[in-house]
């Protein structure tokens, strides 16, 4: 399953890179809304982790974050660099990994944005997330809405962790996508049981640039949710 997912991200990095600007559900949709989360980040260290082509990286240093990111893609990681040059901290990294090159409570916010579900068992990273963050850090996830999920992969099995796949054709040629479906509970409990308190939970909506470029996907992200934002909070 692993290599499946890096074979995948390896396959379209270059693509994936090259529209994240304004590709509709990361520019218009995941984006906005997990920033809203964010809050201000000037002089903070984020953790950016799953960072992709480093596009959160490129706007939370523009706005005066210290941004360290790291991704399963060594190509990723290669456009995560050339896209902020001579900035930045970027690493290949396994999520499912203990990040043992970073010391405890070194860290502000930690950031993964659309990743986890690439995980089976989120216990030792949300563990390993609380031991960066310092006191009273933040930590804000974005996934695809488990509802959303169970029902696009037609699951018989909601309270199960599951694995899925699906194709995407959105980055020049179609490429197989594989990943993890979970109930809600999966998705609440390893964040409560490991030291996070709930802060916020979002049901995002697309925001208006989102319509001219995907006016079908812009009405139905209206009338029910593809992805689920969340913040919580390091207790103590």
């Amino acid at each position: 399953m692993k290599e499946k997912i890096k074979r995948a991200y390896e396959e379209l990095a270059d693509s994936y890179s090259a529209h994240i600007d304004h590709k509709p559900h990361n520019a218009y949709y995941d984006r906005p809304n997990t920033l809203s989360l964010v809050g201000n980040v000037k002089g903070k260290k984020v953790l950016d982790a799953a960072c992709g082509p480093g596009k959160y990286a490129e706007i939370l240093m523009n706005q005066g974050a210290e941004v360290t990111g790291f991704d399963l893609s060594p190509k990723m990681i290669e456009n995560s660099k050339a896209r902020n040059p001579n900035r930045g901290n970027f690493f290949v990294h396994d999520l499912e990994k203990p990040l043992n090159s970073l010391s405890d409570e070194t860290f502000d916010i930690v950031l993964s944005a659309l990743a986890m579900h690439y995980i089976e068992n989120w216990e030792q990273t949300i563990r390993e997330f609380n031991r960066v963050l310092k006191p009273k850090g933040q930590l804000i996830i974005s996934i695809e809405h488990p509802f959303f999920e169970h029902l696009y992969f037609k699951s018989e099995r909601y309270f199960e962790v599951e694995p899925v796949k699906c194709t995407w054709n959105g980055f020049d040629r179609p490429v197989e996508i594989n990943s993890y479906r979970r109930p809600l509970q999966e998705c609440l409990n390893p964040l409560l049981e490991n030291g996070f308190t709930l802060d916020k939970l979002l049901e995002p909506k697309p925001v208006e640039a989102f319509e001219a470029l995907d006016p079908k996907h812009f009405n139905e992200l209206n009338a029910f949710p593809a992805f689920m934002c969340m913040r919580a909070l390091k207790r103590g």
